[in-house]
């Protein structure tokens, strides 16, 4: 058995590279090793290839994936080699108060991935932070995998923000953004109870399929024409539930005006630059909630895990494409030039 396996590497803005590197190996009695069987190019990725944020040249990248445990840590006692598993984005602990109340991803004791775009990928904490799949890989068809890897990330995170927004059947919900974590925020919307879903969307492949995920309504305005538009299409109260997707300050002060007095905004947008009013909020009543998802409670005791193995939702759609890792590059160039909505790597 090798010794050695191929993973992207962020070089610098614009170049990932695909290197050959030391093997991922357990290094704690609590970690397992998966071999990575789907991955994929998240938008946030997009700010480090862009240079918008920091990133350490050659370092690992990615951080949604699913995969077959290779290698166990002694102390493990969720899954054994051989099980199929979702790795959420987050790695938390899963015994603190913070993970008992469900939100994982803020677990003290926890941290991130960016390391998940590799053939293996070590996973600490393994039993507070892996989900198993029932039965292997091979016994789910193409369009299946793909939606299970969804839900390592940016369904569980459109999930998080119609949750964080208090989304209720009846509600009117407005979706800010229509990357991969918006359009599945269109879905959660749905699944939550909401009757009338307006899609922020101005790129007709993506509004096509927020139609097919539920949304009623398409608006392509930006900025005051958004809000004055969404306000007269509620009779100028605004949405009950906003899904701020995006995090950018456009967004984020458009979501602030659309949305109605006593209204919520969910936030999982990764912010950038922007600025709360506390004044503005105040007088409002507006809640503003959300945050890194929690990704194994909405998967687990949220019942995302059973809809994708019921075939009750498909996420996996917001994959438009596949790529394998040695076109890793392709794929970051695709995304950066909006020619696909998410991209999946296949091993």
């Amino acid at each position: 058995m090798s010794d050695t396996m191929k993973a992207a590497v962020f070089v610098k803005p614009g170049t990932i590279a695909v290197e050959e590197i030391p093997k991922a190996r357990v290094q704690q009695d609590d970690d397992v090793v998966i071999r990575v069987v789907r991955a994929c190019v998240c938008g946030s990725d997009l700010w480090f290839y862009r240079g918008l944020t920091g990133q350490e040249p050659n370092s690992q990248i990615g951080h949604e994936a699913i995969g077959v445990v290779e290698e166990v840590g002694s102390a493990v006692k969720s899954v054994k080699t051989g099980d199929f598993v979702i790795v959420p984005f987050p790695f938390s602990c899963g015994k603190c108060p913070v993970c008992k109340a469900g939100f994982e991803s803020v677990c003290p004791h926890g941290g991130y991935f960016s390391a998940s775009q590799a053939e293996y990928l070590r996973v600490p904490e393994a039993d507070g932070t892996v989900v198993k799949v029932p039965g292997s890989p091979e016994d789910y068809d193409d369009a299946t995998l793909a939606s299970l890897l969804t839900i390592s990330d940016v369904m569980s995170t459109g999930y998080h923000a119609a949750a964080s927004a208090e989304v209720k059947p009846g509600d009117t919900a407005v979706v800010m953004g229509d990357g991969a974590v918006g359009l599945c925020g269109v879905i959660a919307a749905k699944m939550r109870g909401a009757t009338r879903i307006i899609a922020m969307s101005r790129h007709e492949d993506r509004a096509a399929l927020a139609r097919e995920f539920g949304a009623t309504d398409i608006v392509p305005e930006r900025d005051q024409a958004a809000v004055d538009k969404v306000l007269a299409m509620t009779d100028g109260y605004g949405a009950d539930a906003v899904l701020e997707c995006v995090g950018s300050k456009q967004s984020f002060d458009t979501a602030i005006g659309l949305v109605r007095r006593g209204g919520v905004i969910g936030r999982v947008g990764l912010p950038h630059d922007v600025t709360i009013s506390a004044e503005g909020t105040f007088y409002g009543n507006i809640g503003i909630k959300g945050g890194p998802a929690p990704v194994r409670h909405y998967d687990i005791d949220g019942g995302l895990l059973d809809a994708v193995l019921k075939h009750e939702i498909n996420p996996g759609r917001v994959f438009t494409a596949e790529y394998d890792l040695d076109h890793i590059q392709d794929a970051y160039e695709a995304m950066d030039e909006r020619k696909v909505i998410k991209a999946l790597i296949r091993f």
